[in-house]
């Protein structure tokens, strides 16, 4: 191996250590005056409603249900906070999921501000990642989020979630179509992620690059 990859083994492997440890969901935030301080690097994570982002928390943190699933998709309209370490070394921020359909327009509303006014005031905010399906690659509400963070400039990864389900060709053309996307937006990280919470795949890599933003 090279330097880099030696690197990389090695803080993938200090990740999953983390990871493996302390995680302790800290509270829920409906609204902005409900956040926790900011005491130390945070990490979030979106992505539209049913694309795997709890199962993906969950597979990252090796727990079965440290992170709801909704059974109505676009029900959880609130930032959820999530401390890993012991001590506490960063936090994971569960973000609503967009995309809802159903929901009031007033909902849609509500979530935009909160979303909006966190993304551009949260200043230990490290790094986004927008999940992405890998069946459906990018969507409007997608390119509508990437957008968002590209006007608050926060950097941000993206994190395509349920690659077992396609064949790996289809997953390659899904993955050429989302990183030529990512190339026209400003804060995209150009780097995927193709992950498989159910599988493991891409697991360790993620978890890696969580640890690289939050030291950044």
């Amino acid at each position: 191996m090279d330097q880099h990859e030696d690197d990389t083994a090695a803080l993938a492997q200090e990740a999953r250590k983390l990871f493996s440890g302390r995680v302790d969901f800290l509270l829920s935030a409906p609204q902005l005056k409900f956040l926790p301080e900011p005491e130390f690097p945070e990490i979030a994570f979106a992505g539209r409603s049913n694309v795997g982002k709890s199962s993906l928390i969950n597979a990252l943190t090796g727990r079965k249900a440290i992170a709801r699933t909704s059974v109505t998709p676009g029900r959880t309209q609130e930032l959820n906070f999530f401390e890993i370490g012991d001590p506490t070394q960063f936090r994971l921020v569960d973000m609503p999921g967009y995309g809802f359909a159903k929901a009031p327009l007033k909902v849609v509303e509500n979530w935009k501000k909160l979303v909006r006014t966190f993304l551009r005031g949260r200043a230990v905010l490290k790094r986004t990642m927008v999940l992405v399906d890998s069946r459906h690659g990018l969507k409007p509400v997608d390119i509508e989020m990437m957008t968002m963070l590209d006007e608050a400039a926060v950097g941000y990864r993206i994190v395509l979630t349920k690659a077992d389900k396609i064949k790996a060709s289809a997953l390659e053309e899904v993955r050429a179509r989302t990183a030529a996307e990512a190339k026209k937006h400003p804060a995209a990280y150009p780097e995927l992620h193709v992950t498989s919470s159910e599988k493991g795949m891409g697991l360790d890599e993620l978890r890696a690059a969580v640890l690289r933003d939050v030291r950044t």
